[in-house]
């Protein structure tokens, strides 16, 4: 869930330890200071007036610095920091509730100091299945942190570990190559581990700033901005959904000899193993520069690899960069870019319908999606609340073995040439709703944006295009959108885009104009438009009880333009207010959109969004 959304569902209270860090990190001028006092100069009372908006956009401005901040947390080597991150960062763990969080925590203090007893056991048997290699890597790392730790009590002080001291161990842990899962077992075998009460843990966390609680939920949030934070400085390069989509391109001799270097039971399924990859925290770009390879490959050898893997596999052509680091930060940067993508890939509607027919056809996916993203609610299967986790179709279609999903493809009539996976997503696409969730891209004529959100579309269609949804979204508000009598009306010289039939001889004209411009600002043209029909409306004996302009935006000067305009009863309003009120109106009471709400000069989104929720 974004920033922006959890902050509007919580109290002043439940986010002033969030907002007092920020305020801490605006106090030491951070490299974006300008741009955070723009923001800040339109209140007067600091960062606690502030929307939650521009405190989502703050947060974005001193991301560098919150991570300097959670950092230092780290020093403390005792608070179990890392055990609690690598909880909270997994997918489908960004919302919990009290209990929830509590239990993931208690198993994860468990099964610590379970495979700890097998580590130990490890060093002392000479016939485990730990290589001579890895055993001496092992016995390194750990003879220079118990050094580390334990020389504060030989020199009559608390045992800790210092910064510099970490960093030098950090530093050893990456030479030495050892995964993050395998570096926490090591220090757990010489820090003392205990479990802590929840109450403490969930304080901890939300002093520091990384989750927020919400008392009256009894609910912790992760924002999506946060984990990706968190993942940064836990080194996880990407999400583990992406990792597992990559990890499965892979043959199995190839997720055996990354199993065989990180101490990972060969014994396993190749599915397990690869959750097993995942889970043990091996980085993803020592993965792609060392790990997936054949023995000896050259370097040559190893782009053309990677190349294919992107190509063929992740259908990602042309994958940036000249050496084999580059094309790997290309590749992160790449599932970066989907992650924040809010868009869906298909439709709201596609989704959920989806969601319904592959639980219809493989009734054990519901468990499956629930118990690999550890979520709590029984029934998972529902498009709103997956995109809460931020879990998207193609998330869910990665988790389905080859088998079954031939069976589904077969079951719904899908396409069976080519990718299994694109074909199943693109025959749930549902084009009109997919088109109806880029309403404001369509308005702005944003073709890249179209293009990458799946809507091939010619330039020259998108002004009759944006005409057409505009229709659409009037019909969902319970209007009735008379083409035959704005088609009996309209001459060649005069004709409207929209005629909305109040009946009684009342009318609205609606006209639609879509710019690449920012800042619509054709008043004088517009207006002799606009005036026109207005005038042929009246020959015909017909009240106008509004006349509505529906733009991407407006200049301010169009605003005031509009302002003092005294022959017409117009509003103006924008392509995404318009959205946004046909997504409140689905839930109001009403039938049929009161159109007396369009009373504003550009019509105020914010009031009728409290007026239809009444």
């Amino acid at each position: 869930m974004k920033l922006e959304k959890i902050l509007d569902k919580l109290g002043s209270i439940e986010k002033n330890s969030f907002i007092k860090i920020i305020d801490n990190i605006i106090a030491k001028n951070p490299k974006n200071g300008k741009e955070i006092d723009k923001i800040l100069s339109s209140s007067d009372k600091g960062l606690k007036s502030v929307d939650n908006q521009n405190i989502s956009n703050i947060f974005a401005l001193t991301e560098s610095e919150f991570q300097e901040h959670i950092k230092c947390e780290f020093q403390e080597i005792t608070s179990q920091l890392d055990i609690l991150i690598d909880i909270i960062i997994r997918d489908g763990n960004c919302i919990m509730k009290q209990d929830w969080f509590s239990r993931l925590y208690e198993s994860e203090i468990k099964h610590l100091k379970t495979r700890i007893k097998g580590l130990n056991a490890d060093f002392d048997n000479d016939k485990s299945e730990l290589s001579a290699e890895r055993k001496r890597d092992y016995k390194i790392y750990k003879s220079c942190l118990h050094t580390a730790y334990h020389n504060d009590v030989e020199n009559n002080r608390e045992a800790k570990i210092t910064s510099d001291e970490l960093s030098i161990i950090l530093t050893l842990s990456k030479q030495l190559g050892l995964s993050q899962e395998e570096v926490k077992l090591i220090n757990y075998s010489i820090l003392p581990i205990k479990k802590i009460d929840v109450q403490e843990v969930i304080k901890g966390l939300k002093n520091i700033g990384v989750i927020f609680f919400s008392n009256k939920e009894n609910t912790i949030y992760v924002a999506d901005e946060m984990v990706r934070m968190l993942r940064k400085i836990r080194e996880k390069e990407v999400a583990e959904k992406f990792y597992r989509r990559t990890l499965k391109l892979l043959r199995e001799p190839i997720i055996n000899q990354i199993g065989r270097d990180h101490n990972i039971d060969r014994n396993l399924t190749y599915a397990q193993k690869i959750e097993k990859i995942i889970k043990e925290g091996v980085s993803f770009t020592s993965l792609l520069l060392e790990d997936i390879y054949k023995q000896g490959s050259t370097l040559t050898e190893k782009k053309k690899t990677l190349n294919e893997l992107c190509e063929k596999g992740l259908n990602i052509s042309n994958l940036k960069g000249s050496t084999l680091d580059d094309k790997i930060s290309s590749l992160i940067e790449y599932f970066d870019n989907i992650e924040r993508d809010e868009k869906v890939g298909i439709s709201l509607d596609g989704f959920d319908k989806l969601l319904t027919e592959l639980n219809e056809s493989l009734p054990k996916l519901n468990k499956c999606i629930k118990d690999q993203f550890e979520l709590q609610d029984e029934f998972v299967l529902k498009a709103d609340f997956l995109l809460d986790y931020n879990i998207k179709p193609r998330d869910i279609l990665d988790l389905i073995i080859k088998k079954d999903l031939t069976k589904f493809i077969k079951d719904n009539g899908i396409k069976q040439r080519g990718d299994d996976i694109l074909n199943i997503l693109e025959h749930y696409k549902d084009v009109e709703n997919l088109y109806l969730e880029n309403f404001e891209n369509v308005a702005y004529r944003n073709l890249n944006l179209l293009k990458e959100n799946g809507i091939t579309v010619k330039e020259s269609e998108l002004g009759l295009k944006f005409e057409d949804l505009t229709k659409v979204i009037f019909k969902s508000l319970g209007f009735n959108v008379d083409d035959a009598f704005k088609n009996n009306l309209n001459t060649k010289k005069d004709m409207m885009d929209i005629l909305l039939n109040l009946d009684n001889n009342e009318i609205i004209i609606v006209e639609c104009k879509t710019s690449k411009e920012r800042g619509y600002n054709k008043f004088s043209s517009v207006s002799r438009q606009l005036k026109s029909y207005q005038n042929l409306a009246l020959k015909n004996n017909l009240r106008i009880v509004k006349i509505l302009l529906v733009a991407p935006e407006f200049s301010d000067d169009f605003v005031t333009d509009c302002e003092m305009d005294t022959e017409m009863n117009l509003s103006l309003i924008t392509a995404s207010t318009l959205s946004n009120i046909s997504e409140a109106f689905k839930t109001s009471k009403y039938n049929e959109f009161p159109h007396v709400l369009f009373r504003d000069i550009v019509i105020n989104e914010e009031r009728i969004l409290k007026a239809l929720s009444k």
